[in-house]
């Protein structure tokens, strides 16, 4: 069973998102904000990583710079984020980001890009 980190601040969607990732048959480790979600990379090693941008305490882009620095990471980051500009979308690959998709969307758009991170 593959693992998935979501790092998202929002308890409802973070609640969505686990639910439809469990009955997908994934394991899922969650974090409220930015530091706590690293520290869960770092102990838990998922495959896969869902990123919010505007998290508390250490941001999302922040988050995903660190992630890349550990070891020179290749663990896919799916940033989820309402920021659409493009260039958001430019300084998230820059920073490390595999996929960027914003919010809203659909959930089964987004399990098609986690089948597609993971190589299912």
């Amino acid at each position: 069973m593959k693992k998935i980190l979501i790092i998202e601040d929002d308890p409802e969607l973070v609640f969505l998102l686990k639910r439809c990732l469990e009955c997908g048959g994934y394991r899922v480790i969650t974090a409220g904000d930015g530091e706590d979600g690293f520290s869960k990379f770092i102990k838990g090693r998922p495959e896969l990583v869902i990123l919010d941008l505007g998290l508390p305490k250490i941001s999302g882009y922040e988050v995903a710079r660190k992630i890349r620095r550990e070891r020179e990471d290749k663990t896919p980051i799916l940033m989820l984020t309402g920021r659409s500009e493009d260039a958001d979308r430019i300084i998230g690959r820059v920073k490390g980001a595999d996929k960027y998709m914003t919010k809203p969307f659909e959930l089964e758009e987004l399990l098609k890009e986690v089948r597609f991170l993971l190589k299912e």
